[in-house]
C-alpha cells in the first residue's frame, strides 16, 4: 500500500501537466451530473492545504525570516508587480471595467502556487524557501486578497461579499495551514512522511476534484463565450508569461544573489494556487471574471515545463547557498 500510494503521486506529479488540463476538460463536458457537488469544493481545497503544510515547520519560517529581503521582494513581486501588470494588460485589451480585467488581477493576487515546490526542487531552487514563503502568503491571502482587489477596483465597484470572502479563506486555508504546521511540529517533522502514502494521493485526486467541480461550475456560463476565447486565452498565456518573467529578473534587484534564488523566485512569481483562485472566482464574482483564472491552470503548468527545460539547460554549477543557510539554520 505504501509503495502504491507513494508511485501514485509521483506519477501524478510527472504527468500534471496533462492531468489537470485533462480535469478541466473533464469539468466542461461533465457539468450537469457534476454541480450538485460543487458544495464540496471547499472541503476538498482544505484539505490539500493541510497536506501541503505538513512539510513546514515553524522553524522553517523562522529561518527564511531571518533573511527578509528576498521574502519581501518575492511577495512585492507577486502582489504588487504582477497585479499592476495584470490590469494594465486587461485596461489595454478588455477596458477597465471588464469583468475579464477583474480576472486577470484576481489571478495575479492569489496566493503563491503549492505546485511550485515541486518545479522548484527539480529545477535546483531552495525547497524550504518557496515552502515556508507558500505557507506564509498563504496565511496572509485573508488579509492580501481582499484589500488589494479593493484597492484596483474601488470600494462597492465589485459585487462580493468582503466578510464572507475572508471567512471562507480562513476556513479553507488559514485553518488547515496552521493544523499542518502544528502536527509538523508535534511529530518532529515526521508526520509528512507517515502520512504521505495516502495522504499525497488523496490530495493530488482531491486536486483533480476541485478543478473538474470548478470548470462544471462555469461550463454554463461559458457557452456563449467563444468567441471571446480567440482574446482571452492569448492574453492569459501573455501574464502568465509576464510573471515568470518578473521573478526571473526581479531577483537582480536584491544586492546580494544567486542562481538559486533565481531559480526559487522566477517559480514563485511565476505560479498561483489556480484551484484556490478558481474557488473564489466561482464563488464571489461574474462567470466572465472567472474564465481568466480558471483559463490560466491550462498553462501554468506547461509554461513551468517550459521553465524547468530552459534552467536544466544553462543550470550547470549554480550556487546552492541559499538552501545551505536555511538547511543549517532549521537543524
Amino acid at each position: 500500500m505504501r509503495k502504491f500510494g507513494l508511485s501514485f503521486a509521483a506519477w501524478f506529479e510527472k504527468y500534471t501537466f496533462l492531468l489537470i488540463p485533462g480535469s478541466l476538460v473533464a469539468g466542461w463536458f461533465l457539468s450537469e451530473p457534476l454541480l450538485p457537488y460543487i458544495s464540496s469544493i471547499p472541503y476538498l481545497f482544505g484539505y490539500i492545504t493541510l497536506v501541503m503544510a505538513l512539510g513546514c515547520g515553524v522553524s522553517h519560517l523562522r529561518a527564511v525570516m531571518k533573511r527578509p529581503l528576498p521574502v519581501i521582494l518575492t511577495l512585492l513581486l507577486a502582489h504588487a508587480a504582477a497585479p499592476l501588470l495584470a490590469y494594465g494588460l486587461g485596461e489595454l485589451v478588455f477596458g477597465p471595467h471588464s469583468e475579464y480585467t477583474t480576472g486577470l488581477v484576481l489571478f495575479a493576487i492569489i496566493p503563491l502556487g503549492v505546485s511550485s515546490v515541486l518545479w522548484v526542487g527539480s529545477s535546483g531552487g531552495s525547497v524550504p524557501f518557496i515552502l515556508s514563503v507558500v505557507v506564509l502568503d498563504t496565511l496572509l491571502s485573508p488579509l492580501v486578497v481582499p484589500a488589494l482587489m479593493e484597492l484596483f477596483f474601488g470600494k462597492g465597484s465589485l459585487s462580493w461579499d468582503m466578510t464572507a470572502l475572508v471567512i471562507d479563506l480562513l476556513q479553507m486555508v488559514v485553518l488547515p495551514t496552521v493544523v499542518g504546521v502544528l502536527l509538523y511540529e508535534l511529530s518532529k517533522g515526521r508526520a509528512k512522511e507517515w502520512s504521505a502514502p495516502v495522504a499525497q494521493p488523496l490530495s493530488k485526486i482531491a486536486f483533480m476534484l476541485v478543478v473538474m467541480l470548478n470548470a462544471a461550475a462555469i461550463a454554463p456560463h461559458a457557452a456563449g463565450m467563444k468567441q471571446e476565447m480567440i482574446v482571452i486565452i492569448p492574453t492569459v498565456i501573455v501574464l502568465i508569461c509576464v510573471c515568470y518573467g518578473l521573478g526571473y529578473y526581479g531577483v537582480y534587484l536584491l544586492p546580494e544573489r544567486n542562481r538559486e534564488l533565481q531559480i526559487t523566485q522566477t517559480y514563485a512569481a511565476g505560479m498561483r494556487n489556480i484551484s484556490l483562485g478558481m474557488v473564489l472566482a466561482t464563488a464571489y464574482f461574474t462567470p466572465q471574471a472567472s474564465v481568466p483564472v480558471v483559463l490560466s491552470i491550462m498553462f501554468q503548468q506547461p509554461a513551468a515545463t517550459i521553465v524547468h527545460a530552459l534552467f536544466s539547460k544553462f543550470n550547470s554549477g549554480h550556487n546552492t547557498s541559499l538552501k545551505e543557510e536555511i538547511d543549517e539554520t532549521v537543524s
